[in-house]
């Protein structure tokens, strides 16, 4: 009994075992020849997924002349050729494209986390020039006003030079005409002067003269 037992236990772990799948793999290798039969020299061995470039098909000897990426010439078996990568190349492409798919997200994130940081840089920048710019503005401000006031200062300048000279010619004239007055004056007094002088003499000549005839006339009274 202990027997039938056993016989039915590994019975059914050789069924279970045997009920496990398998699947062919497609990694294999193909060879490219100098010619048209297995007879022909193996120029490469070419890896399953191996992109040709097809040149022309013999259906009679069943071989295929391509090109490899490298540019060499050779020939292959046809029905080792497919017009569509492999399961598995395009099982890898599907998983390479879903990684990247996947990976998306992180790479828009730490892109995006880049640009906030680039962008806040900017704002750090825009602030400093803003605030440069405005302080060249009040310096400007400042540089204009100076000048205006320098403007100012010049006209006044100006005017007071021409004030100055005019001032000066009319000083000048004044002392002219107080010159020419002085010498009027100095004329006039002298004039006066001679002219007591002369009235002087004349009296002195006269007033004699008169009290002469006066003491004859009462002389001759007598």
């Amino acid at each position: 009994m202990r027997k039938i037992l056993l016989a039915l236990v590994l019975l059914l772990a050789f069924t279970q075992a045997g009920a496990e799948s398998r699947y062919v793999t497609d990694q294999f290798k193909i060879t490219l020849r100098a010619g048209e039969s297995s007879g022909h020299k193996i120029l490469k061995m070419l890896p399953s997924g191996t992109e040709l470039e097809l040149l022309g098909s013999n259906p009679e000897t069943g071989y295929s002349r391509v090109r490899t990426r490298d540019g060499k010439t050779g020939y292959v078996l046809t029905r080792q050729l497919m017009k569509i990568p492999s399961a598995r190349d395009r099982l890898v492409k599907a998983e390479k494209r879903l990684q990247e798919l996947q990976a998306e997200p992180d790479a828009l994130s730490a892109r995006l986390s880049k640009l906030q940081g680039r962008h806040q840089q900017l704002q750090r920048e825009y602030d400093a020039l803003k605030a440069s710019k405005q302080k060249l503005d009040k310096e400007l401000e400042s540089i204009r006003r100076t000048a205006s006031n320098a403007i100012r200062i010049s006209n006044e300048r100006n005017e007071l030079r021409k004030m100055v000279a005019k001032l000066t010619r009319e000083v000048e004239d004044l002392k002219q005409e107080n010159r020419e007055l002085s010498n009027d004056s100095n004329q006039k007094w002298f004039l006066i002067g001679a002219a007591v002088i002369i009235l002087g003499i004349i009296l002195g000549l006269i007033l004699p003269h008169l009290r002469f005839q006066k003491r004859k006339s009462s002389w001759g009274s007598l």
